[in-house]
């Protein structure tokens, strides 16, 4: 059930048989799909509980709500083609504030409250690395779906995985062949200054650099900053490139100020899609963005070539061919990042299958079956493409999308292969004690 603002809470629904199987618009191409089997034991056998950390409010609110409707989605077709083990799924839903003290707090009340089988869904990099030691303290499995480089870093503590989303520095790599060869050699960042817009700071320059092209000036602006001209002067005149990825509800007002700042005379612009999340790039003041090009994970418009998958997914969790709301077109998506939530449970449900999981006491052996897995096939579970998984730093690799801004649209204009993206690792999270 949805509330005003179109958040769900699973833990206080009750989901017939009739009603998942409307609630997935594609429900006999998933439930058709490998590994389907009808409910084994459910009636008498305690669900299991995942508990969703959500960005309900703060600065990740938008993401937090497509997050948690992408979840929704995700159990309803894990729960009508069997559940996990035979066994339903619950989500228990805690909000936390987009902030890294009170994601602690929420991870430790999940392990030590709600008791759930383990914590998923966070996004921003600082929450992640604030709620993190939680996990490791409270030995209890926390998948995020989070982009940063920091579970991948090998900083964090064995119970931290990123399994269902590929990472910033995998992704600038392979990315950095075409801006540089398409975009252009000299290249002015702005970024978010807190964590995820220093891996970007970090892992740009030596990406451009291997490929001829470099980084003349790097320009941090607070996440919570409403206005951004004053920053723009600081972009030096023989800026050829300006790659820009911030966050947050201002992203609107960033991209119109940048379009008035230089009018019709602009460098090229190369875009994480953070910064036009759940934005409508229709929006009045937009128009500059024409013929400028952004990074996508999951298309937010639906493309000539999607797959049977693809098409399946987008219908299950709501959004129309532009990427908005079934029903709502203003109501846009987070459709770069979401599909990461949906990926990552079926991860889990994998493994917790492999495992033999049948209650937190089987914590360790979730966390060992995780490690195990070596590669995710596309298809109903894995639609935003194939994946390879490096068990010793926790992190998937996958494909990338660059779409370029084309009659209001974004149009996929080159995809990126897993190899471009995989780099040696930095640590082995394997060897750290459960």
């Amino acid at each position: 059930m949805a509330d005003k603002n179109g958040f769900f809470d699973l833990s206080k629904t009750t989901l017939s048989r009739r009603t998942a199987l409307k609630g997935i618009a594609a429900g006999a191409g998933l439930a058709l799909a490998p590994g389907f089997v009808r409910y084994s034991q459910a009636q008498s056998s305690a669900p299991i509980k995942i508990g969703f950390q959500s960005h309900r409010t703060g600065i990740g609110a938008a993401y937090g709500r497509w997050y948690e409707k992408t979840s929704a989605a995700a159990v309803k077709a894990i729960n009508d083609a069997g559940g996990i083990g035979g066994r339903k799924v619950e989500l228990v839903i805690e909000d936390d504030g987009t902030d890294p003290a009170r994601g602690a707090e929420v991870v430790a009340k999940f392990a030590k409250q709600h008791k759930t089988d383990i914590v998923f869904g966070t996004l921003f990099s600082h929450v992640v690395i604030g709620s993190a030691p939680a996990a490791g303290e409270n030995k209890i499995p926390y998948f995020v779906v989070s982009e940063g480089h920091h579970v991948a870093s090998t900083k964090l503590n064995r119970y931290v995985f990123q399994p269902g989303i590929t990472d910033v520095k995998s992704q600038i790599q392979s990315m950095a062949p075409w801006i540089a060869q398409n975009a252009g050699k000299k290249v002015t960042q702005i970024f978010p200054d807190f964590a995820f817009g220093y891996d970007h700071r970090d892992y740009l320059p030596p990406a451009l650099k291997a490929q001829g092209a470099d980084v003349i000036a790097q320009i941090a602006i607070p996440p919570t900053e409403s206005s951004f001209t004053k920053y723009f002067p600081r972009i030096p005149a023989e800026t050829e490139v300006i790659y820009h990825v911030m966050v947050g509800p201002a992203v609107l007002t960033f991209v119109k100020e940048l379009g008035e700042f230089y009018g019709s005379q602009r460098p090229q612009l190369f875009g994480f899609m953070d910064s036009l999340e759940a934005t409508d790039i229709n929006s009045p003041g937009l128009e500059f963005l024409d013929g400028s090009h952004f990074w996508e994970g999951s298309p937010r418009y639906a493309q000539p070539d999607d797959s049977a998958a693809q098409k399946a997914y987008r219908a299950a969790v709501g959004i129309d061919d532009n990427g908005a709301a079934v029903g709502d077109p203003k109501d846009v998506s987070t459709a770069s990042h979401m599909f990461g939530c949906w990926e990552t449970l079926y991860v889990v449900k994998k493994a917790m299958e492999d495992a033999g999981y049948k209650g937190p006491e089987d914590r360790a052996k979730l966390v060992e079956a995780t490690e195990a897995l070596k590669e995710f096939a596309e298809g109903p579970e894995h639609p935003q493409g194939p994946k390879t998984f490096n068990g010793k730093i926790h992190q998937c690799f996958g494909i990338q999308n660059i779409s370029k801004v084309e009659g209001g649209k974004l149009k996929v204009v080159h995809k990126t292969k897993i190899e471009d993206g995989l780099y040696e690792p930095e640590g082995d999270y394997t060897t750290q004690a459960l």
